[in-house]
């Protein structure tokens, strides 16, 4: 196999692993986009999503950068 057969099957299963983390991610009630990140750059993390525990209550939400820097301001 050619190295542009190699890279083109990794980003393949780059774009996949990113799909199926966000599906898993919503059903676990976890934050979507940091488990899209973490499945597409690094795929075996999947299997850490696989293993956690579904959340109960509300999806935990990003703070907005306001709420950051006032955080900041504060210290």
């Amino acid at each position: 196999m050619d190295l542009l057969k190699i890279i083109t099957l990794y980003g393949l299963i780059m774009i996949v692993c990113g799909a199926i983390a966000a599906i898993l991610a919503g059903y676990k009630n976890r934050n979507i986009s940091a488990w899209v990140a973490w499945g597409f750059l690094v795929p075996p993390s999947l299997i850490i999503l696989l293993c956690l525990s579904r959340l109960k209550g509300e999806r935990p939400r990003q703070m907005t950068m306001d709420e950051e820097d006032a955080m900041m301001d504060k210290l």
